[in-house]
């Protein structure tokens, strides 16, 4: 097996320095919710005016912060975003919902805004009662010295299990106006999307219009948090939410009213390559990781179906665990295609671990060598590719492997 460090073997050297935003301040405390001598506390401060889009676990025990998000997603405007970490306020009952309008409360009054332009995120630990009296007064103070270059603090503020923050950046075109897109996420175990990523927020000056921010991010979602998994458990507090201040506007940007505009295309573009950086990132921080897994499915009858048949084999504990052993076991994809329930062709089904073809038609390729796939299985970032024969379509899903780490992570994770 790899050897499996406290850290992310990909932990990056550097982190990605995310330039300010007009109209998005940030603030963070150590509120001692869970976790000591570490922040655990975040209040964004938005510019009045911001519009707010988002995507909300399917969990049917979806947490309170879930329920008032979902709530205060129909108005479509936001001031305020206020999440901890250390402890999730789902599974919480009566309890739940008064620590969630606390907090809405004084969110409120600290920023001066009405209450359903507060958004609020909690993750961490799921039955546990919530005191947001612990932390509902430090809001006033964290609203008078939020400061915009803060991106950093504020993604390691909303970290559970992570070893690293995770953040994106990047540049868009709207018309003639440039604007600037940034992202934190955090997420390394209960990962397996069902709408967004655990918690990810994503911020921006152009000016856009709420019900045209939602097409983006419903849009983008399926084919970046929702195409990655680390465990095949979907979380009660999977929050994505997307701002944008409108601060573009003075800069000349023209208003955008509808998400087929060709003016959006570069825009949209970008959107989806920064989840897609986010949903990668949180794949390689998998609890106990070793090893970077991307499967790719073709030749499936649907998108649908292909990415279907991609999250059997990353949600796979037998087919993980062999690549975590580094053992190239074919056989265990085949599994995996099979109990999809999806559409393959058993006699046409060919696989392939990187560049070595190990199955063709249905059985083991001729040409397939043990020791040569083996010695392949041993690099830090491993791809399957599978053809199933039986139409046009395909779909990536990325993940990690599953090693004795995950095991102890989580059995330790309350204790």
């Amino acid at each position: 097996m790899g050897k499996v460090s406290s850290v992310s073997p990909f932990s990056p050297t550097s982190l990605a320095k995310l330039p300010p935003i007009d109209g998005v301040t940030f603030a963070t405390a150590e509120a001692g919710i869970r976790y000591k001598k570490r922040t655990d506390l975040l209040l964004a401060v938005l510019a009045e005016g911001t519009t707010v889009a988002g995507v909300l676990t399917q969990s049917k025990t979806a947490s309170a912060p879930v329920l008032l998000c979902r709530k205060h997603l129909r108005k479509g405007f936001a001031r305020a975003l206020v999440v901890n970490s250390g402890n999730a306020n789902a599974f919480t009952g009566k309890k739940g919902r008064e620590a969630v309008d606390l907090t809405v409360e004084h969110a409120a009054e600290a920023v001066g805004c009405k209450p359903y332009e507060v958004f609020v995120a909690s993750t961490g630990v799921i039955g546990e009662p919530l005191d947001a009296g612990k932390f509902a007064h430090l809001l006033a103070g964290l609203a008078e010295r939020a400061e915009p270059d803060a991106f950093e603090k504020a993604a390691r503020a909303i970290m559970t299990t992570d070893t690293y923050p995770k953040l994106a950046t990047r540049k868009a075109i709207i018309g003639e106006t440039e604007v600037t897109i940034n992202g934190f996420c955090k997420g390394a175990g209960m990962i397996a999307p069902d709408m967004a990523t655990m918690l990810s927020f994503i911020f921006t000056d152009a000016a856009l219009p709420a019900d045209v921010l939602q097409d983006l991010v419903s849009e983008h979602v399926q084919t970046t948090f929702n195409c990655m998994t680390v465990d095949g458990d979907t979380s009660t507090s999977d929050t994505c939410l997307l701002f944008a201040t409108g601060a573009a506007a003075a800069r000349g940007q023209k208003a955008i009213t509808k998400v087929g505009s060709k003016k959006l295309r570069d825009f949209s573009n970008a959107l989806h390559d920064l989840m897609r950086d986010l949903a990668i990132q949180v794949a390689k921080d998998g609890e106990g990781l070793s090893k970077f897994v991307t499967f790719n499915v073709e030749g499936a009858k649907t998108w649908h179906a292909a990415r279907k048949i991609a999250l059997s084999c990353a949600n796979s504990p037998i087919l993980k665990t062999a690549i975590a052993g580094e053992d190239p076991n074919w056989g265990r994809v085949v599994m995996a295609v099979g109990k999809s329930g999806e559409a393959a062709d058993r006699d046409k089904l060919t696989i392939w671990f990187g560049p070595y073809c190990v199955a063709r038609n249905g059985e083991r390729a001729d040409d397939y060598d043990e020791k040569t796939v083996a010695a392949y299985m041993k690099n830090r970032e491993i791809e399957i590719r599978i053809a199933v024969g039986v139409g046009k379509e395909s779909a990536t899903v990325w993940t990690c492997d599953l090693t004795h780490a995950y095991v102890s992570i989580n059995a330790d994770y309350r204790s």
